[in-house]
């Protein structure tokens, strides 16, 4: 049996658990357990024990990419034993951090984290050569391109896309493991022909499932324990509605995916690593420099370490295929020293197919001054453009809801009247008086069951239904 390393402090304090150490004991894709050496035991107090679980995908470094970590039972309850109501469980390091800093202020972090291992090996199979290899766990099942929809598709067993796909994952039933646990939703997964497995929730078109989802990403993010919420967007949609890369203003995004069902954020760079991957098993130019500018496109602009990275490399990757380095070439890495010259070396020590001489590359040489300049530009305008946009429709809501108002206003005032009036007897026929009251009471009703379900707008456009924002703001919304 593996020995995991764990040792008690000499002040008697929590035993830690070698962090990123792959000697721990490997684990299998969707496992879970409690305490050490992947989850932290007697803290805050003693007796309170964390749990951890692990999703399918596995990194390049041997460590699962999906990882999440649970609240101890005592802290999801309050002292009655009833449920705080709270969240509690984290999918990402930075959840935990915000949790503990909110909840634990003054926590030394780096002692929380250092007393257990937040990386996770995924278990190992030996091959018939001996040689070591992880287990190979696909993010999604590897199906072909998908074509789109066909209505006459016939699908059988009671398996159903709602949205007549047939190359929908949820019709594979010869999949390997069994589909995650989706959160409720009535809102888009209402729609007749809304399909959360295969619909991007921006368009409501078809995802393109071919050379391992490439052009989408689906939100992950924990919705209570072992739901996630599942909803999936094109790439492209997300950058052209300012959801995803680098986006500032209120959202604030850093090359990540903002869900408009769940308001979830998603780092996008390990997204962008398995781009790399993807690429490195095509054989077509084209499909490579197409995935490619996908991820500059996420990347562009970011303020991360290791995405600034990221993106000279898939620049570097991109000089080479234009100037007809061999495929096999293209993913060589050079040493750190070169890294960053590696482009200009590119460019310099070979011909280019078109036959043009280096030296005239060389004339026509980047002015980085401008080009950062124009991107600058084109951020603010798009900045701009996005303040203006959500201040137009605020404006518009504000209008509605202040009309709605005044409207139900007077309604009170007409009834105030004519309360008085069937009072005073000022009609020779009282009946009429009455049933003129009792009419303007149902049409006050009517209205504040309108102003309603107009207010549902305070949690935010994506979560507003399309016929509420159709019916009372005249939103339209794209099918």
């Amino acid at each position: 049996m593996m020995e995991i390393d764990i040792h008690e402090e000499s002040d008697g304090s929590t035993p830690r658990a070698n962090e990123n150490d792959l000697s721990n004991r490997r684990v299998a894709p969707d496992e879970s357990g409690e305490g050490l050496p992947y989850a932290p035991v007697n803290w805050p107090n003693p007796g309170d024990t964390w749990r951890w679980k692990v999703g399918k995908r596995v990194s390049g470094s041997g460590h699962f990419l999906d990882r999440y970590l649970y609240l101890p039972k005592r802290l999801c309850h309050d002292g009655a034993g009833n449920s705080t109501g709270r969240r509690n469980s984290f999918a990402s390091k930075l959840a935990v951090e915000r949790y503990i800093q909110a909840s634990f202020p003054g926590t030394d972090l780096k002692e929380f984290f250092a007393s257990f291992s937040w990386k996770i090996p995924a278990e190992m199979s030996l091959l018939a050569n001996g040689a070591v290899k992880l287990k190979h766990v696909p993010a999604v099942p590897p199906i072909p391109p998908c074509v789109g929809i066909e209505e006459s598709d016939s699908q059988s067993d009671g398996l159903c896309c709602k949205a007549r796909n047939k190359l929908c994952i949820s019709l594979l039933e010869k999949a390997e493991n069994p589909p995650l646990v989706f959160m409720e939703c009535d809102i888009c997964c209402t729609e007749a022909k809304f399909c959360r497995d295969c619909c991007c929730i921006l368009c409501s078109k078809t995802i393109n499932f071919s050379y391992g989802g490439y052009d989408y990403i689906r939100c992950e993010a924990l919705t209570g324990e072992a739901v996630i919420c599942g909803h999936a967007a094109h790439i492209d949609c997300a950058l052209r509605c300012y959801m995803a890369g680098t986006v500032g203003g209120s959202i604030a995004l850093d090359s990540e995916y903002y869900c408009r069902r769940c308001d979830a954020r998603t780092d996008l760079v390990p997204h962008v690593m398995r781009l790399l991957h993807t690429c490195e098993s095509l054989d077509s130019r084209d499909n490579i420099e197409k995935i490619l500018n996908i991820g500059i496109c996420i990347l562009r602009s970011s303020g991360k370490t290791i995405a600034k990275e990221l993106l000279k490399r898939i620049e570097v990757a991109i000089a080479k295929l234009k100037y007809g380095t061999s495929l096999e070439d293209i993913w060589k890495q050079e040493d750190g020293s070169h890294h960053e010259s590696t482009a200009m070396e590119v460019t310099t020590n070979q011909e280019p197919l078109n036959g043009k001489p280096s030296s005239d590359l060389l004339s026509a040489s980047f002015d980085y001054c401008s080009e950062s300049q124009k991107l600058a530009e084109d951020v603010d305008q798009v900045l701009h453009a996005l303040k203006n946009s959500q201040e137009s429709e605020y404006k518009v809501v504000e209008e509605k809801l202040l009309a709605q108002k005044n409207y139900i206003c007077n309604l009170y005032q007409q009834l105030e009247k004519e309360k008085s009036d069937l009072a005073r007897r000022t009609s020779t026929d009282p009946d009429a008086l009455l049933d003129i009251v009792l009419s303007r009471v149902k049409q006050i009703k009517r209205e504040i069951t309108n102003l309603k379900e107009m207010e549902q707008i305070a949690s935010g456009f994506g979560k507003t239904s399309r016929a509420t924002l159709k019916k009372h703001f005249n939103f339209e919304v794209e099918e």
